[in-house]
């Protein structure tokens, strides 16, 4: 079982799109991140679909945010790139004859709720400027 990157992903193209003053192309974006510019195309397919990113083609083309960096939150992005909750339950119904087995899901489940509300919330309180921000300020105490 391992949990998915997109997200992670996501954040960096958008904090690297607020900070240029032009479109870039997947292939920069890529050696950013690095990694392919297929998956930094597909990333941005659904950050474009979810109203974040606009595209131009042609030499001068690429991706740019389509919208305000403080516009847009992180938890916006999370729900545009990752197709899971923050904890996903049992993949299998447990053994109802046992009594662990019986009432773990719902007990899971209450757990799960909370930790996702804290996530949400957490995550609806930061914006893609702010990241930018922490990046900046991160890089300049790495100059000193």
């Amino acid at each position: 079982m391992s949990t998915s990157s997109r997200f992670a992903v996501a954040v960096h193209i958008l904090t690297l799109l607020a900070g240029a003053s032009e479109p870039l192309p997947s292939s920069l974006i890529a050696g950013s991140v690095g990694t392919n510019p297929a998956l930094i195309r597909r990333l941005i397919g659904q950050l474009t679909e979810a109203g974040m990113v606009s595209t131009t083609m042609g030499s001068t083309g690429g991706a740019a945010l389509a919208r305000p960096a403080q516009d847009i939150t992180l938890l916006e992005v999370f729900r545009a790139v990752e197709t899971t909750a923050l904890i996903t339950l049992h993949q299998s119904a447990p053994n109802p004859a046992c009594m662990v087995g019986r009432e773990i899901t719902g007990a899971l489940r209450k757990v799960a709720d909370q930790a996702q509300a804290a996530m949400d919330d957490a995550l609806a309180g930061i914006t893609i400027a702010g990241m930018l921000a922490d990046v900046e300020r991160a890089s300049q105490r790495r100059k000193r």
